[in-house]
């Protein structure tokens, strides 16, 4: 991707979106958004339960406690399984690969469209969530060189299990944006914005906070305007 055509994508979106466990919020607070092994890192998770948590499907959400920083929740994998992630991984990535890869980061989707998928999909459509919109711009130009984006869903094998190797995952200047864009709208040509060891200043890049389910915003908590 050129800097002409980063221009352009944050022209066609100016904001990024995470969806977070509804009492996430006080621990975003504090220590900003943070991928499972860098959580693990600071709640003191360590042998086999550490092992389980970063380098196997989650197929629910799991709940871990610590005497200084309290609870904090590791969100499921329900829509990723790993019989279909054997099928389709390629460049010799195993399951355990792919977790430990997904686990090393945090997510943004680029469009409100894909984040409300996300709130009304089964397994998540009757629960609050914490929905952080945040602006992308100043997102990029923090975390540029930890920045790494990426085509598709990268957390879902289904209803199909597309192809992901060592390359779904791009940084900005070697990510196919004009390939992609042939293929796609101007605002699917980027599927998720990932940052590598997470983002823990993300109150700095925050437009909104608020609780959303699906197909509605039941609070704003907070609002930079």
């Amino acid at each position: 991707m050129t800097d002409e055509e980063l221009n352009v994508l944050v022209r066609d979106c100016p904001y990024l979106y995470h969806m977070a466990m509804r009492q996430s919020w006080p621990s975003i607070q504090r220590h900003g958004l943070l991928p499972t092994n860098l959580l693990l890192d600071l709640w003191e998770i360590e042998g086999d339960e550490r092992r389980e948590l970063i380098t196997r499907r989650r197929p629910v959400s799991v709940t871990v406690s610590h005497p200084k920083h309290g609870e904090a929740v590791v969100r499921d994998q329900i829509p990723m399984h790993d019989h279909h992630l054997a099928k389709c991984l390629r460049d010799g990535l195993t399951p355990r690969d792919w977790h430990e890869r997904l686990n090393e980061r945090v997510f943004f989707w680029l469009t409100d469209a894909r984040l409300e998928r996300l709130l009304c999909a089964n397994a998540y459509k009757r629960d609050e969530h914490i929905v952080l919109k945040v602006d992308t711009a100043s997102v990029i130009s923090e975390y540029r060189d930890r920045i790494e984006l990426c085509p598709m869903n990268s957390g879902c094998t289904m209803p199909y299990p597309h192809p992901r190797g060592v390359d779904t995952f791009l940084p900005i200047n070697k990510y196919p944006y004009a390939q992609w864009r042939e293929k796609r709208s101007a605002r699917e040509t980027v599927v998720e914005l990932t940052v590598i060891g997470g983002a823990p200043n993300i109150i700095d890049h925050v437009e909104e906070v608020s609780v959303r389910t699906c197909g509605a915003t039941i609070e704003v908590l907070y609002s930079r305007a």
